[in-house]
């Protein structure tokens, strides 16, 4: 393998890195790629290993020994801190991220975003190890936009929607509304891992996604997901999808996201771990505003896309009406409009989104229609028991 730079022409030193949630969908991904392309070497924690079954076996792969899986549970290992010693840099993806969860198991949700985190920052800190911890879009809450009149021209001003990581406010809705829980418990481990860079010297980057999207990430439940609990929207659609039911849309799916393709955020992440001395210190949101879509016209797009990739008609009626409560239960709330400003990440690390909407998406829904009939054919295969 060539030496590496990084941005600014100096050689990369190969290094060590602990990968908490290096079984789950970005982890995936993010393994994949350092695999391929990195000289470093990967202790993937995690509690399940499949969506990584393929980077650790057999012992032929080329970068056999350079990945080692250690299953672990981070609310109750001693060797946690172990591992992040003998690592140069960790990274942290564990999380409960799912937003019927948020309204369901708040408590389950506050403690796996901060509370599960706390030794992970604290470790880092008392043995000067670099962190990088993922956080979500989910901290900005609601945007200014959203609390003015419905009719005010404003709205359209990106000043009250475009979401900026040093400017922008954190807006949560009430008490009440156990869907802010999530972001509520990642907007105070951001703060502590701030503190911890302020006043112990914490070497840090915290990752802010929006609405990363692609193959292996969670979408049948039981196969390739939890077997239970509403997942995402992009998966509750493919689910939909893959099924032939009609694609259930919340509160009219009015609320605005942009959508980004899971490599080409993998690509961002990696010159995070490359250019430490542009990246430490900064908060970067990640993900790709040119993909702007409302949650109905995500529906549509998948409809036709999924038509094309599986050669099946649509069905005659897409798409159904449901209320936030009848899907999500009480104590739900939404954001409005997600828009990353990506000013910083643009500056410090010279980085784009490339792959457009039509396209991740094509990629995403080939991957599990196929990956869906697979199952069929295995469910149907099984012999049942007498």
């Amino acid at each position: 393998m060539a030496t590496r730079t990084d941005l600014d022409g100096r050689p990369i030193k190969p290094m060590t890195i602990c990968m908490i949630g290096a079984g789950g969908f970005i982890g995936s991904h993010l393994c994949e790629k350092l695999m391929s392309e990195t000289p470093h070497k990967v202790l993937a924690l995690d509690v399940y290993n499949d969506k990584i079954k393929h980077l650790l076996e057999p012992d032929s792969l080329p970068w056999a020994g350079r990945i080692q899986f250690h299953r672990l549970n981070i609310k109750h290992d001693s060797r946690l801190e172990g591992l992040i010693k003998m690592a140069d840099l960790t990274i942290n993806l564990a999380a409960i991220c799912t937003p019927a969860d948020y309204n369901t198991r708040p408590l389950d949700t506050i403690y796996s975003n901060f509370i599960d985190a706390l030794p992970v920052v604290k470790y880092c800190s008392e043995n000067n190890k670099r962190l990088i911890h993922f956080s979500t879009c989910e901290v900005y809450g609601k945007t200014i936009g959203s609390f003015l009149p419905k009719d005010s021209p404003l709205r359209q001003d990106p000043a009250y929607y475009v979401l900026n990581e040093d400017t922008s406010p954190c807006i949560f809705g009430s008490i009440e509304k156990q869907r802010w829980s999530y972001a509520c418990a990642k907007q105070l481990i951001e703060r502590l891992i701030y503190a911890e860079g302020a006043e112990n010297g914490l070497e840090f980057t915290i990752v802010r996604p929006f609405n990363w999207i692609g193959p292996r990430m969670d979408f049948i439940p039981g196969i390739d997901g939890p077997s239970e609990g509403v997942p995402r929207v992009l998966a509750c659609f493919s689910n939909n999808l893959l099924r032939r039911e009609p694609l259930k849309l919340v509160d009219g799916g009015e609320s605005q996201r942009t959508f980004i393709y899971i490599k080409d955020a993998i690509e961002a992440v990696l010159l995070m771990i490359e250019n430490p001395d542009r990246a430490n210190g900064h908060i970067f949101n990640v993900g790709n505003p040119n993909n702007e879509v409302t949650v109905r016209q995500l529906a549509e797009m998948m409809t036709k896309v999924y038509a094309k990739v599986s050669g099946e008609t649509v069905l005659e009626s897409p798409t159904v009406d449901v209320s936030s409560k009848e899907f999500y239960g009480e104590g739900y709330d939404d954001s409005d409009k997600r828009i990353p400003d990506m000013t910083i990440i643009n500056k410090q690390l010279g980085w784009n989104p490339k792959t457009s909407l039509w396209d991740l998406l094509e990629s995403t829904l080939t991957y599990q229609h196929r990956t869906y009939a697979e199952a069929i054919k295995k469910s149907i295969a099984k012999p049942s028991a007498s």
